[in-house]
């Protein structure tokens, strides 16, 4: 089979050759299924997040040895099953998440960890939507258990888990403010209906949004969801109301923020840290039952996964770039064998 290798850590946006840390394997060993409940699914699209290509650099809390596939999220049709499978036949359309090894054309995995794609869902989309989505919907579902009547500001808004964040962040009734970088990008946040949406490449932060709240007659904002860090970090602080909630999800801005412990204390702040992929190890239930979930929402239509870069394997390094130039708004999907393959929106 193809697979994308990672044989040694690096910047993944140049041409893939044999100097290049992953190279496109054409004979790649199929998978075999390893256990009576097994299954094996013909990827079909696989998703592109950021801690995929900081694992790649070795920069990721989790380095696994060298060589491996890297990839994540992905969906498919189920290729094979053990004997013991009882949940899925040949044919069936599955999404999953792993810890590595989605970007390749056949995965393995136990027939608990899959779940189907309802009919009504576009299989393409539905590979992206347990990282992003799963990471929003943990966050602010599970974590701050938002509710209509609360002010949510995400930063990153445009990129994957902030877009998926507007969105759950809709769907459960909050008002929304959306933090993004560029004209196209706000435009874009306003057709999803946030309530407000500042452009942090031209506007003041803080005076945009107190504005904001001021019109609606709001005190500030309730639940803070921060995939960014640095200074969009900084600012956002001071517009947190007492009691706030602060959903650490990641630090794109390569700066980690320092939260003062003082001033936490004194406005009854909590700080969640967010690390999505130890809930497999820890809470897997929660995992479980928040895809489901999603899924549900999907088919309802009240979510939808914008898709804005796709490439085929052999283009991976194209994808890394779109992903590290922050050229996507939304997802970056690498497809196999398909004819979506190669096909950017933007």
């Amino acid at each position: 089979m193809e697979a994308l290798v990672c044989k040694k850590l690096g910047e993944p946006v140049g041409k893939i050759d044999d100097n290049s840390p992953i190279v496109l394997s054409k004979s790649h060993p199929i998978p075999q299924l390893d256990s009576p409940t097994a299954v094996r699914v013909r990827v079909k699209a696989t998703s592109l997040n950021y801690a995929n290509y900081l694992q790649i650099l070795g920069k990721y809390q989790e380095k696994p040895p060298l060589p491996f596939i890297p990839g994540s999220d992905y969906s498919g049709i189920v290729d094979a099953v053990g004997p013991n499978v009882s949940n899925f036949k040949v044919g069936d359309r599955v999404c999953s998440f792993a810890s590595l090894g989605s970007f390749a054309q056949f995965i393995v995995a136990d027939q608990s960890h899959l779940f189907r794609v309802p009919d009504g869902c576009d299989l393409v989309a539905a590979g992206a939507l347990p990282v992003a989505f799963g990471t929003s919907h943990v966050a602010l579902v599970h974590r701050a258990q938002l509710t209509s009547s609360q002010v949510l500001l995400v930063l990153g808004a445009a990129g994957g888990v902030g877009i998926s964040a507007v969105q759950i962040g809709k769907a459960c009734g909050a008002i929304v403010i959306a933090i993004a970088r560029g004209a196209e990008k706000v435009a874009f946040l306003k057709s999803l209906g946030v309530d407000c949406a500042v452009d942090s490449s031209k506007e003041n932060i803080i005076a945009s949004v107190k504005d904001f709240l001021k019109t609606r007659k709001l005190k500030g904002v309730d639940v803070l969801y921060d995939p960014v860090g640095g200074k969009l970090t900084k600012d956002a602080l001071k517009l947190l109301n007492w009691g706030a909630q602060i959903l650490v999800i990641g630090f794109a801005s390569g700066e980690v923020p320092v939260i003062p412990a003082n001033i936490a204390l004194v406005k009854n702040w909590t700080i969640h840290g967010l690390y999505w992929g130890s809930y497999k190890i820890h809470r897997p239930g929660v995992l479980e039952d928040s895809l489901r979930e999603l899924l549900s929402w999907m088919e309802k239509g009240l979510i939808s996964v914008h898709i804005s870069h796709t490439y085929s394997l052999k283009e991976a390094n194209h994808a890394f770039s779109a992903i590290r130039d922050r050229k996507a708004i939304g997802k970056v999907m690498i497809t196999i064998d398909d004819d979506r393959s190669a096909i950017s929106k933007l």
